[in-house]
């Protein structure tokens, strides 16, 4: 049995003069372990490195929306106080009178121009002794000069059907029209061509007179081949379709 002392002279005799003196000096040849020792840090843990103090803003980034509105307020505030005492210069009196350029638009009043119109029509006449009704369209191309004598001049086409009779009628007129009492009224005249669904077409012509009251009324005598003299007073509605 060995003393304290023996194991004291013991392990002085193993101890070399480069090993480290330690309060507890331990056999050279390590004995079995339990594994990692829990009181020890890992080396990457405890080594030296860049200390982190916390991941950026997002707010305050390299490209934050916020960052650039407060770069560019900063900026809009410096130069509003670069110098207060700037001030705007007065603009410089006119020399010349003010003026408004031409209007492209005529005036309302002014109904002067060349006018394409449309529009439906009914009439009723009396053929061979007896009343029948038509119904059709006219359209005219007419120009207009209010203050000549001659006001309206031109032309227009119409179509009709008889209701009782069958077949219908074509004409093609010449209009010219003056100023009376502050109204349009005015003549027409021109050749017909009468329809007939048993038979052949039939040459006519008539003469009438018409006014313009918004609509317009229009009567007219002719005569037609076969047919022998007619006369019908009807009502066209003129509507506006272009104005140059």
């Amino acid at each position: 049995m060995k003393t304290r002392a023996g194991i004291s002279a013991e392990g002085a005799r193993a101890r070399t003069p480069e090993d480290p003196i330690e309060a507890n000096y331990e056999p050279t040849a390590p004995g079995p372990r339990l594994g990692t020792d829990s009181t020890r840090m890992r080396s990457r843990i405890v080594g030296s490195g860049q200390v982190q103090r916390g991941l950026p803003s997002a707010a305050w980034g390299p490209r934050s929306p916020l960052k650039k509105l407060t770069v560019i307020a900063g900026l809009l505030g410096g130069v509003a106080q670069a110098d207060p005492s700037a001030t705007i210069p007065d603009i410089p009196p006119r020399r010349t009178i003010p003026s408004v350029g031409p209007d492209a638009f005529a005036p309302s009043w002014d109904l002067d121009g060349v006018y394409f119109w449309l529009g439906p029509s009914g009439a009723a006449s009396r053929v061979e002794t007896e009343w029948d009704s038509t119904i059709g369209a006219d359209a005219a191309i007419v120009r207009v000069r209010e203050r000549d004598r001659l006001a309206v001049i031109g032309g227009s086409f119409g179509a009709s059907r008889w209701t009782e009779r069958g077949g219908g009628r074509l004409w093609l007129d010449a209009v010219a029209g003056t100023q009376v009492g502050g109204r349009m009224v005015g003549i027409s005249a021109g050749p017909i061509l009468e329809l007939s669904d048993l038979a052949h077409p039939r040459v006519g012509a008539s003469i009438g007179v018409w006014g313009f009251l918004g609509v317009t009324p229009f009567a007219r005598v002719g005569s037609v081949q076969e047919l022998g003299m007619f006369g019908e007073v009807g009502i066209h509605v003129a509507l506006p379709v272009v104005r140059r």
